[in-house]
Formats: C-alpha cells, structure tokens, sequence
C-alpha cells in the first residue's frame, strides 16, 4: 500500500532571509522601512498587505534586492510559484551571492517539480555559504525524492551538525532511515525529536508509521492518537490508523479512519486509494472504483491507483476496461510489477496469450513472484498463430 511522503520542506519564515538590515544597495530610508512594515505583515499571514508594502519599497528603490527577495517568498506562500520564481531571480540578478535567494527559489522550484533546477540552486547555495543549515536540510528532502536516501541522510546529519536544534531536519533524517527500511534507527531520531520538541505532530507520526512496519500497533497507536490530541486536523494521523486497522484485516475501522482523512482533506489521494483497498478486500468493487477514480482525478499521475482500479475491474471480469488502466500504471512507473503480473490475468482472460506472457516474463524480471497456475496456463496456450502471406497478385 502506497503511503504518504512526510518530508518537511515546510515554508517557515525564515529570520536569515527575511530580516536584515539595510536593505542591499538601498541608501533610502524610506525603502527599509516598507521593508520592514512588510516583514512584520508576513509574519501575521497577510501576504497581500506584505506583498503592496515590498513593492512600494522596490518603486523607491529598483535595486533593493531584499526586497524582492522578501515579496517573492509572500508570492511562495500564496502559492503563485511563478511571481515567486521572478522575484528571487531578481534578487539575485543584483546581487549574485545572496544565498538565501537561492534557497528560496528552490522551493519555488520545488513546488513546480522541477527538482533538477530546485537542486542546482541549492548547490549554489552551499557554495556560496557552506554554513547554510536549511538549504542542507532542503536538499536532503530533494535527495530523498529522488529516492537517494544515502545523500539525504548525509545532508540531514550536516544541517543538525550545524545546527543541533534544527529539528526539522532531525524528522527528515528519520524519516530517511525509515525509506531505508532501517525502522529503528528511524525511531531512534523520532525520538530525539519529540524530546526536543513535545509537541512536534510530525514526529509523532513519522514514529508512529515506523512501528506499523515494526507490526508495534499499540505504539502505533499511542503515537498516532498524541498526534491528533495536538492537531486533530492532522489527516496523515487518521490515514495511518487506517493503515493499522488494514493490517489487522478489520477493514470497517480502517474505512472510517479513511473517511476521516478525507473530510479533512478531500484532496488527500492517498487516502482515497487506500479507502478502495479497504473496499476491495470487502468486495465492494463498484465502492472500490469510485474511490479509485477520485484518488486519479486528484492526483492523475498516482501510477498505483490506476493498478488498484484495474484490480477491481478484473476482480468484477470487466477485463477490456482492466487492461487500459494497468498499462497507464505501467506507463507512470515502468518499474510496477504488479501491473505487470495483473495485466497478464487480463490478457490470458481475454485470450491474448503471447501479451499475457510477455507480461508474466516482465513481471519475474522485475522479482515479481507471478501466479503458478497462470504461468501453467500460459504454457499450455496455443500460439498465436503465424500470419498468412497475402496472395500474389496475378
């Protein structure tokens, strides 16, 4: 089952980059101070206000770097990416070796997906100031999107070495050992992580995913419960005590903790794939696809949504409409093999035995451990037969 990425590259305001003194190259008195009213305006979440007060100080001053550097980090947090991505290269263009402009563009990067350009920033700036702590801690995050896990490690082990209170980057060097599969050292950073700060959610749940693979679900549990006595709108918490009630096989439970996650957020994919499943196991697959198609419709690249429909319609022997959804999966993640495994059940249904085979063997080449019965069947088959060359004409 597919579960949620808990990273955090949350957008807090961060002292070094927005407050400063003088603003770069700016002599005008009257620049800073709208600066500085618009600091004060973002740190109370009123971007808009912020952002009129960064740009009546850019009007007084055209190369007053920080404060596009401060308007671009508002248009980040509205979530116009774009605005924000103008503005940091801005900031840059007048002065190459502001550090923190690289760092926040990546982020901007970052939320458009285009990691190569969010890490060639981060590389920068690194480069520029080796002592940055949060562009380590935002490059580990990239590193583990990657699927990297021994440079995200790396990079989170550096932020905390520089900065032993940082304790975001102590949850995302946790949350890299548990993609390792190395649960306890995973739990060992959780731990430090919510001694040093007792009301930190995330820990609390990233240590609670870490004792469900341990099979811990009482811990699981205590964890996850503390989580959402924090912040009771916490939908990861309820969808991994979902995932809790899913092992146990007790798949009402697990529906209503689904349900949950999705009120809080209908948006939550993951836990609109994961109510399917539940459904699935009930063989309620008309429940299951309905569930599939809002995960797809909210996240369309979501490779095992597309597998898990294809499921239920092979499970309901729709299998013409079975056969399209696990080739979208296989074209989302070639590496899938149970697609793979799932699209040859279709194709030997529909008597499509060379497809049906040419699947099984991908399958077993990506370590998939394919029916027996099905690879007999597809033995005996008859072959497709050779096509007849067409007559000559005479």
């Amino acid at each position: 089952m597919q579960r949620a990425l808990c990273i955090l590259t949350v957008l807090t305001i961060i002292t070094m980059g927005l407050v400063t003194g003088s603003a770069f190259g700016a002599p005008a008195k009257d620049a800073k101070y709208y600066n500085n009213v618009g600091l004060d305006l973002f740190k109370k979440g009123k971007y808009d206000q912020a952002i009129s007060n960064f740009s009546q100080a850019i009007r007084l001053n055209p190369k007053d770097a920080l404060a596009y550097h401060n308007r671009g980090y508002s248009y980040l947090n509205k979530g116009d990416f774009n605005k924000a991505l103008a503005d940091f290269s801005k900031a840059i263009e007048i002065n190459p070796k502001f550090a923190m402009a690289y760092t926040n563009r990546s982020l901007a990067y970052l939320s458009k997906k285009e990691n190569d350009k969010a890490l060639a920033d981060l590389n920068k700036a690194i480069e520029l100031n080796p002592k940055l702590d949060i562009a380590y801690n935002y490059r580990g995050s990239i590193y583990i999107l990657k699927k990297e896990y021994d440079k995200g490690i790396a990079d989170f082990s550096k932020a905390i070495e520089l900065n032993p209170k940082f304790v975001l980057a102590r949850n995302n060097l946790g949350y890299s050992y548990y993609l390792k599969g190395d649960q306890d050292k995973a739990i060992a950073e959780f731990d430090k992580a919510v001694k040093q700060t007792p009301k930190f959610v995330a820990a609390y749940n990233n240590r609670g995913l870490a004792y469900i693979d341990k099979k811990e679900y009482d811990k699981a549990f205590a964890d996850l419960n503390k989580a959402i006595e924090l912040d009771p709108r916490c939908y990861t918490c309820y969808n991994k005590r979902g995932l809790i009630y899913y092992e146990k096989k007790d798949y009402d439970k697990a529906i209503a903790q689904y349900n949950k996650a999705t009120q809080l957020d209908p948006r939550y994919s993951i836990a609109w794939n994961n109510r399917g499943l539940a459904y699935f196991h009930k063989k309620s697959y008309s429940r299951a696809i309905a569930d599939y198609n809002k995960a797809i419709q909210t996240d369309p690249d979501y490779a095992n949504a597309y597998n898990n429909r294809g499921m239920a319609y092979l499970a309901s022997k729709a299998y013409k409409k079975a056969i399209p959804d696990f080739t979208k999966a296989i074209q989302l993640n070639p590496q899938l093999a149970e697609a793979y495994n799932n699209r040859a059940h279709a194709y030997a249904q529909e008597k499509a035995f060379d497809k049906a085979k040419t699947d099984a063997d991908k399958a077993q080449e990506l370590n998939f451990s394919v029916d027996k019965e099905l690879l007999a069947d597809l033995q005996k088959a008859p072959a497709k037969a050779p096509a007849k060359a067409p007559d000559k004409k005479k």
